[in-house]
């Protein structure tokens, strides 16, 4: 199983688990909004660029709305699914690009919702490839932080996010960094380094896509 469709199963469980009202870290969505937002974004092509472009954002929560007012087991069985046949998403080396980190990101926003939640213990090559999706990512993840930003795994490994002075070095395992620069800042297991007023104004910043 890919790691795409394994983080696909896993959190198709989850949301089956804590039902339609549980919480999330996307703020103001619940399970029923995540889940609805997964499920349009590899069902409804036509309403999917509201998710990057502001002035397309009304007709795709409109559309995300309607798809939330399924019945929860046929809307977590649609994402449980994955894409239709017809979908591109359908082939395994789109899904593994398109997917992996997406619905990784989006079960971390689940579980970590919830209390008592711990970091989960994952593949070494899962963690590797987080770090080589991160390379690519990292400046463009970062270009809106209002400070340099520094990638610091903890093997000793580095990767520039932003360069700027002054900067701060966020220290952690490749999946907490990875959270961090999609602005789950405040539930990522990491360390930070830098001057005090550096830090906490990369810290509350909106990061991510």
């Amino acid at each position: 199983m890919t790691d795409a469709r394994a983080e696909r199963a896993a959190l198709s469980d989850l949301f089956e688990r804590v039902g339609p009202d549980a919480p999330t870290l996307c703020t103001g969505w619940t399970a029923a909004d995540l889940a609805a937002h997964l499920v349009l974004r590899e069902r409804r092509f036509d309403a999917a660029g509201g998710i990057a472009i502001a002035p397309l954002a009304g007709y795709t929560a409109a559309v995300q709305e309607k798809i939330k007012r399924r019945p929860w087991p046929e809307l977590v069985g649609m994402f449980r699914g994955g894409p239709p046949v017809w979908s591109p998403y359908r082939v395994p080396a789109i899904d593994a690009a398109v997917n992996t980190l997406e619905i990784f990101v989006h079960h971390e926003d689940v579980r970590r919702a919830r209390e008592g939640w711990e970091p989960r213990a994952l593949p070494t090559a899962f963690e590797d490839l987080v770090w080589r999706r991160l390379r690519t990512m990292a400046r463009f993840l970062f270009r809106k932080a209002p400070v340099g930003v520094v990638l610091r795994r903890t093997n000793g490994e580095r990767i520039g996010g932003r360069k700027a002075e002054p900067y701060v070095v966020v220290t952690g395992e490749p999946q907490e960094l990875l959270l961090f620069a999609f602005g789950r800042q405040a539930h990522a297991r990491v360390t930070c380094e830098g001057d005090p007023a550096s830090v906490e104004r990369l810290v509350t910043a909106p990061l991510g896509a």
